[in-house]
C-alpha cells in the first residue's frame, strides 16, 4: 500500500528477521476483509496512522519458518506446523489485556494489518504469545483457517453476549442483518448459541438469504427497498411475530442500525460488529421508552479464537470460501467495496 485511495501494488521486499520473541511464518493463507477495502479508502486513518509503504492482511494462517532466540522452547514449535495468527496484540499491561481483551487494549495496543506488517505477503513476523497452533488435520485447509481471526470470530463475540445479556432462548427472534464474510458464520453462532431461538437472515440480495438459509436460518427476509412495515409484515407471516428480540449487526450502516432498532421490541437488544457508517442515529424515546440495548463488539480475545477454531474442527461450522489468488487482490477488494462477495475470499500462497 503506497497511498489512500490507490490500488495495491505486488512488490518484492525482503525476507523479516524474527526479532527474539517473534516468530518468522510462511504464510499460507490471508483472508479478505471488506475492513481491508475500508482501510484503502481511509476509514481507519485516524486511529490506525500507518508508515507507508505498508503490508496489511489480518486474517493469517501460516507455518513455522523460523524462531527468535527468546521464543520459549517449551513450545515446542517446529519447521513447518501450521499456526493462526490472534490479530490483537495488546501491551499487556492495562486491565483489558490482564482480563485477556487484548483487542481492547487501552494503552499502546496494535493490530496486525493495521499497524504492524500484514499478511498479504509471503512471509511475516508474529509475537510467539500470539499465534495458535492447530491440528495436523486441520492444517490440510488453511483457506478454512485464516477467516475464523476475524470473519469467524467476530459474530461468535457478539452473538455470546446476545445470549449472555438474556437475549436468546425458546420462543424468541433473533436476526442477522448483512450476510457477507461475517453473516455466513453469524447465523450458525445463532443456532449454536441460541438456545431454541428462531433465526431470521435479513439481507439485500436472495443470493445471500440463499446462503444463510443453507448455514441453519429458519427463514431470510430481502430488506431492500422495504418500508419497516413491509419487513414487520414478512416477519409476521414467517414467525408469527412483528418484532425481534435480538439483533446482530453484521453490516453497521446508519440504515441497518436504524432498521434493526426499528424491528426490535421491548427490551430488545442490538450489537453491533459491522462498521460501514462513521456514524449512527435514532430516535431516543423509543430506545429509552422500550429499554432498548445497543452493545458494541469489537473483533474477540484469544480465547475467542480458541473456542471457534474447535468448534470448527468439530464440524460444527460451514464455511463459505473462495480461494483468490495475490495477483487478482485489487480486483477482489473492489468487489468487497460493493459487496458483491458472498461469505469470504481467502488468498492462498501454496
Amino acid at each position: 500500500m503506497y497511498g489512500y485511495k490507490e490500488p495495491l501494488r505486488i512488490d518484492e521486499v525482503p525476507v523479516p528477521e524474527p526479532a527474539p520473541d517473534e516468530i518468522l511464518l510462511k504464510v499460507t493463507a490471508a483472508g479478505m476483509c471488506r475492513s481491508d477495502y475500508q482501510l484503502l479508502e481511509g476509514y481507519f486513518k485516524g486511529p490506525f496512522p500507518l508508515d507507508l509503504p505498508y503490508i496489511p492482511g489480518h486474517e493469517i494462517a501460516g507455518r513455522v519458518a523460523g524462531l527468535g532466540s527468546a521464543v520459549p522452547t517449551t513450545l515446542d514449535y517446529s519447521e513447518g506446523d501450521m499456526v493462526v495468527v490472534n490479530p490483537s496484540w495488546g501491551d499487556g499491561t492495562c486491565r483489558q489485556c490482564r482480563e485477556g481483551n487484548e483487542q481492547l487494549c487501552s494503552g499502546n495496543g496494535r493490530w496486525v494489518g493495521f499497524g504492524p506488517q500484514g499478511g498479504f505477503a509471503e512471509y511475516m513476523v508474529v509475537d510467539y504469545r500470539h499465534v495458535i497452533p492447530v491440528s495436523d488435520e486441520a492444517a490440510k485447509a488453511p483457506e478454512l483457517l485464516a477467516p475464523m481471526t476475524d470473519a469467524g470470530m467476530t459474530p461468535y463475540r457478539g452473538m455470546r453476549k446476545l445470549r449472555d445479556s438474556g437475549k436468546l432462548g425458546a420462543g424468541r427472534t433473533v436476526a442477522v442483518t448483512g450476510i457477507g464474510g461475517l453473516g455466513s458464520y453469524a447465523v450458525q453462532y445463532a443456532k449454536l448459541l441460541g438456545g431454541g431461538a428462531t433465526v431470521v437472515a435479513l439481507a439485500r440480495k436472495d443470493s445471500k438469504l440463499v446462503v444463510a438459509k443453507e448455514n441453519g436460518a429458519d427463514h431470510g427476509i430481502n430488506v431492500k427497498d422495504k418500508s419497516t412495515g413491509a419487513i414487520q409484515d414478512e416477519l409476521e407471516r414467517l414467525t408469527g411475530r412483528r418484532t425481534l428480540d435480538a439483533i446482530l449487526d453484521c453490516v453497521g450502516s446508519e440504515a441497518s442500525i436504524s432498521m434493526g432498532f426499528d424491528l426490535l421490541g421491548p427490551e430488545g437488544a442490538l450489537a453491533a460488529v459491522g462498521l460501514m457508517s462513521e456514524r449512527v442515529k435514532h430516535r431516543q424515546f423509543p430506545f429509552v421508552g422500550m429499554e432498548l440495548s445497543y452493545l458494541g463488539s469489537f473483533w474477540g480475545n484469544h480465547l475467542d479464537l480458541v473456542e471457534v477454531l474447535s468448534l470448527a474442527e468439530a464440524g460444527l461450522v460451514k464455511h463459505n470460501v473462495t480461494k483468490v489468488k495475490l495477483e487478482d487482490i485489487n480486483e477482489n477488494l473492489e468487489a468487497l467495496g460493493r459487496g458483491d462477495v458472498i461469505g469470504r475470499q481467502v488468498i492462498v500462497f501454496e
